[in-house]
C-alpha cells in the first residue's frame, strides 16, 4: 500500500514526539518525587523545626538533586517551545497563569533552599537569614499551592506512566529512571553530609528549644 502524505509527515513526526512525551514523563515524576519530599518536609515543620533539626534539614538537602532535575527538564521543554521546535509547539505550552507562575515557583524554591543552607551554616544567630528563610517559604507555599493544583490531574499518570509496559511505552523508560534514582542516591549523600554542618549554635539552641 502507498503511503499518504499525511501518513508520511505522521511518521517522521513520531520519533520528536516520542522525546516530548518522555520529556513530560521525566517532570511528572520529579514532580511527584518532589510532592512526597516536600509533605515530608512540611511534616518536620509541624512537628516544631528545632525539635527535629537534622530531619528537617537532611530533607531539605534531600530535595536539592530533585529540584535541579525538574527545573532542567521544564526549562528545556521551555526552551524548545520558545524558540519554536515544531513538536513541542504541536505539544502546546502550559496554560497562562501556569506559564506566568512557573518562574516564581523557581525563584521562590531556590530562595527558600539557599536560605536554608546559608542559615544550617550560619547558626541561628543570623536574624536576617532566617527571617528571610521564613518569609521566602511562605510565600513559596502559595505559589506552590497554585502550581500543584494545576497539574494535579496531569501529573499522577505521567509519573506512573513508565511503571509497566504497554501500548503507551515510551521509549528511554531505563533512563528517566536511572535519573530519578541518581537524583535521589545524591540527595541522600547531600543529606547525610549536611548533618556535619549543624553547628554548636544550633545544638545550643536544640538543647535550649
Amino acid at each position: 500500500m502507498t503511503e499518504t502524505t499525511s501518513d508520511a509527515v505522521v511518521h517522521r513526526a513520531a520519533p520528536s514526539l516520542t522525546a516530548v512525551e518522555a520529556n513530560a514523563r521525566l517532570t511528572g515524576s520529579m514532580g511527584a518525587t518532589l510532592f512526597v519530599l516536600f509533605a515530608l518536609e512540611g511534616i518536620t515543620i509541624l512537628l516544631h523545626v528545632r525539635g527535629v533539626l537534622p530531619a528537617h534539614v537532611f530533607i531539605g538537602m534531600l530535595l536539592v538533586p530533585p529540584v535541579l532535575v525538574k527545573t532542567a527538564s521544564t526549562g528545556y521543554r521551555i526552551a524548545r517551545y520558545y524558540v519554536g521546535d515544531p513538536d513541542y509547539v504541536h505539544r502546546g505550552p502550559p496554560p497562562l497563569i501556569l506559564r506566568l507562575l512557573g518562574p516564581f515557583v523557581i525563584a521562590t524554591t531556590f530562595l527558600v533552599v539557599a536560605t536554608g543552607i546559608g542559615l544550617v551554616l550560619a547558626g541561628r544567630s543570623s536574624d536576617w537569614l532566617l527571617f528571610a528563610h521564613k518569609a521566602s517559604f511562605v510565600v513559596w507555599f502559595g505559589a506552590m499551592a497554585l502550581h500543584v493544583l494545576g497539574h494535579l490531574r496531569e501529573t499522577p499518570a505521567l509519573a506512573a506512566a513508565d511503571l509497566g509496559p504497554g501500548p503507551a511505552a515510551v521509549p528511554g523508560a531505563l533512563v528517566r529512571g536511572l535519573v530519578l534514582t541518581g537524583a535521589l542516591v545524591a540527595g541522600l549523600l547531600l543529606g547525610a553530609w549536611s548533618l556535619s554542618w549543624i553547628g554548636p549554635a544550633w545544638q545550643h539552641v536544640r538543647r535550649d528549644g
